[in-house]
């Protein structure tokens, strides 16, 4: 079952926070710190009060994996149409979890509450070097939209 984060998940959610972090650590370990997440239980507390950031998780009996969004509105830009998009700030599937559908039901699920609330589009960010997150987007219908380059000096 897909539902909306509670507090009662917050010390699992630091856990799996914990596994994306070491796949980002040993994809960039000149840009990512080993054995810490993006969030304490703090933020994380308050990131469950935000409605503009709403947080989901696979709760299996165990919560399995999770997926952070955020709801972005660019209304009267001079260069771009309104537009509302769901970020996908951050997707998880527990490693042991892992090819067992969790992470497409969870991607299905955002699917489905984006275009319940009038988004246009989802968007995300994927690492270079992350094939598996590559090619599990592209599966479920995702294009590149845009390309990050960089030189490291």
């Amino acid at each position: 079952m897909i539902r909306r984060a509670n507090d009662a998940d917050i010390q699992r959610i630091i856990d799996l926070l914990h596994q994306v972090n070491m796949v980002h650590f040993e994809k960039r370990p000149d840009l990512f710190k080993p054995h810490t997440t993006k969030y304490d239980e703090a933020e994380l507390g308050a990131l469950l009060t935000d409605e503009s950031k709403p947080i989901f998780v696979y709760d299996d009996g165990a919560v399995q994996g999770y997926a952070f969004c955020q709801i972005n509105e660019v209304k009267d830009d001079i260069l771009l149409q309104d537009i509302k998009t769901l970020y996908i700030d951050d997707i998880c599937v527990d490693e042991n979890a892992r090819g067992k559908h969790v992470g497409k039901a969870l991607f299905e699920f955002v699917r489905d509450y984006a275009r319940s609330i009038g988004c246009y589009n989802i968007t995300l960010n994927v690492w270079e070097g992350n094939e598996a997150a590559s090619c599990f987007y592209k599966n479920m219908g995702m294009q590149v939209q845009k390309t990050t380059m960089e030189t490291i000096l």
